[in-house]
């Protein structure tokens, strides 16, 4: 159990910080009158990458467990993760949460689940596409045991 909480531990603080180093990018990296275009581009960025990393945790945790398993654990990491985002994230850079008004606060949280969503969707079905997933190996190994045992007669 230990290394489940772990794993989930690990891939908030991981999303949290592709976060973190995009708003720091925003914040020190641009200077000048096109900030919302720059503000656009890099945020796009870390939409795709958070995308990225959990099409290819889906991948990885999708060949060794079960779906409920790595789901139920992947989820509880992304809301973690979506928590330290929408609260915490833009305190470091010195903003408010909030201060972009509640149609930006919903917006932010909106994107960030499509964003994850399409990601662990993107992973699970090449993984799936690709027949490494965890239900479909063990229903091969299951063929091959039922193929390899020689049928027993039956007596009367």
């Amino acid at each position: 159990m230990r290394e489940r909480w772990r794993a989930i531990g690990l891939l908030a603080v991981a999303l949290f910080a592709v976060n973190v180093v995009a708003r720091l990018i925003i914040r020190f990296g641009f200077d000048g009158d096109d900030d919302t275009a720059a503000a656009d581009r890099v945020s796009l960025g870390m939409f795709v990458v958070i995308g990225l990393v959990l099409a290819a945790l889906a991948f990885v945790w999708g060949r060794r467990r079960p779906v409920g398993r790595w789901a139920a654990d992947m989820a509880a990491g992304v809301g973690l993760a979506l928590l330290l985002t929408v609260l915490v994230g833009p305190l470091l850079v010195g903003q408010n949460p909030f201060g972009g008004g509640a149609g930006t606060f919903f917006a932010q949280i909106w994107l960030y689940l499509a964003a994850t969503a399409a990601g662990v969707l993107l992973g699970y079905l090449v993984l799936t596409a690709l027949g490494l997933d965890y239900r479909s190996q063990t229903l091969k190994r299951y063929a091959e045991i039922k193929t390899a045992k020689p049928r027993r007669p039956v007596r009367r």
